[in-house]
């Protein structure tokens, strides 16, 4: 990265961020939808199995992987400010730290599982492959979590072309690995919808690997001699990364809860409406990631050039996320408006599911407008490493109004299970509105410091 002149320059620095983000989230989530929609072709049970499980494990495990994205801005504040010299230490300690919660995330969903599935009363092989799924994919946690370190560092310096490169060769491996298993093939049984969770497993230690290659052979990371005299822990080093990380992992378990939380409401409606909700879910998750590359983008820019105080260059940076947001509003309407469909037919061949996630994904397009608000705004805050209240307001917006409002119009009107997507929608807003109140503070402060 480097200082940019004007709203042209700034552009082209900005797509050339968000453009290997983008494809980099797309990879990832595209690993979802072909295990979503080769579970939904094997059966409805391995559809509704892959679907619970995914609701239990996301929201814990992307609210993890949130707490070490704190280390983004972190890291692209001291790059901005050119103390370089204090990024290599950080990093170390973040993988010890990273450790730790990998250990404590694998044991505590060793613990809370067999006691949380019985109370769903699920079809005994849905509570199966649910219960499979997810003991095969807590073989690669401890991996992704020491990978996640590494990914943050990388593209904390701007180099997001390299992490697009490390997931789009792990990514079809895992595709393709998760269809062997899934399928049975060379010889190897047909696990259904638990292959899913083997060949995630695999690709986790993958992406790892590829890590670790490009911060020991590529500049500028070479340099930083990562892997050489690993210091001690030190504990005031952790509360410090803890406290920028935790606010940003509580947030984005709120976030990721409130969705799991509404995928088991939904097993109360049966199989069919739990497999069109999922698959409604996981289409809606794959446009997300245009708004939140987008943030992902802002946390890196931002940081950086807060790092160098240089606050009306950040301003600038947000400016330009909300153009590139409303763009892609108006192109998503318009496809889902047409095409929804032939969307809903890709993710399943049964004829008692398809209609009804027709209507799923009419709500979809809504909560895409919401989103595309809300996770820029997010992003840009995260870069000013304002992220206490960022939380606050998540629990208020998701736990507070969402939720309840949609739990009422579910149980108390004739809207039934599309009452929990109409709270959501409106969760999403509120909180929009209210970061956007936030984002108005916080500029303001930082331009006094700027004087």
């Amino acid at each position: 990265m480097k200082q940019t002149y004007g709203y042209q320059q700034k552009a082209r620095q900005f797509f050339a961020v968000l453009l290997p983000i983008f494809i980099t989230q797309l990879s990832l989530m595209a690993t979802g939808f072909f295990n979503t929609i080769m579970a939904g072709h094997i059966s409805q049970q391995d559809l509704a199995g892959v679907a619970v499980g995914v609701n239990l494990f996301l929201p814990f495990f992307g609210s993890v992987l949130g707490i070490i994205s704190g280390l983004t801005p972190t890291i692209s504040q001291l790059y901005g400010g050119g103390r370089q010299d204090k990024i290599g230490f950080i990093v170390k300690q973040g993988f010890y730290w990273a450790l730790a919660l990998a250990v404590l995330f694998i044991a505590l969903g060793w613990l809370a599982v067999p006691r949380i599935l019985p109370l769903l009363n699920l079809e005994p092989k849905v509570h199966y492959i649910t219960v499979h799924y997810l003991l095969a994919v807590s073989f690669g946690i401890v991996p992704i979590f020491l990978a996640g370190v590494l990914r943050n560092f990388i593209d904390a310096h701007g180099h997001t072309r390299l992490t697009m490169c490390i997931t789009m060769t792990s990514v079809p491996v895992n595709i393709v690995l998760n269809y062997v298993f899934m399928y049975g093939l060379f010889g190897i049984p047909a696990f259904g919808g638990i292959g899913a969770g083997i060949g995630s497993a695999i690709a986790f230690t993958l992406n790892l690997l590829l890590n670790v290659l490009v911060v020991i052979h590529i500049e500028p990371f070479k340099s930083y001699r990562i892997f050489h005299h690993f210091p001690r822990p030190k504990l005031s080093e952790w509360k410090k990364q803890l406290g920028v990380g935790i606010p940003i992992g509580s947030t984005m378990f709120c976030e990721q809860s409130i969705f799991g939380a509404v995928g088991l409401f939904m097993t109360a409606y049966g199989t069919v409406i739990v497999a069109a909700h999922q698959a409604a879910m996981n289409f809606t998750t794959i446009v997300y990631m245009v708004p939140l590359a987008v943030s992902m983008t802002l946390t890196i820019l931002v940081g950086y050039e807060v790092g160098a105080k240089r606050f009306a260059d950040a301003a600038q940076y947000i400016r330009l996320s909300r153009v590139l947001t409303m763009i892609f509003v108006g192109a998503l309407a318009l496809l889902l408006t047409q095409f929804k469909t032939e969307i809903a037919a890709l993710y399943t061949s049964s004829r008692e599911v398809q209609p009804i996630l027709t209507g799923f994904l009419v709500y979809a397009v809504f909560m895409q407008v919401s989103d595309s608000i809300n996770a820029p705004l997010q992003g840009a805050l995260r870069g000013y490493k304002d992220v206490h209240v960022t939380f606050l307001l998540a629990v208020l917006s998701f736990w507070i109004i969402g939720l309840p409002s949609g739990w009422l119009l579910a149980n108390w009107t004739a809207v039934g299970p599309y009452g929990y997507w109409i709270g959501l929608i409106a969760g999403v807003l509120v909180g929009a509105v209210c970061l956007q109140i936030r984002m108005g503070q916080v500029q303001r402060k930082f331009s006094g410091q700027g004087r």
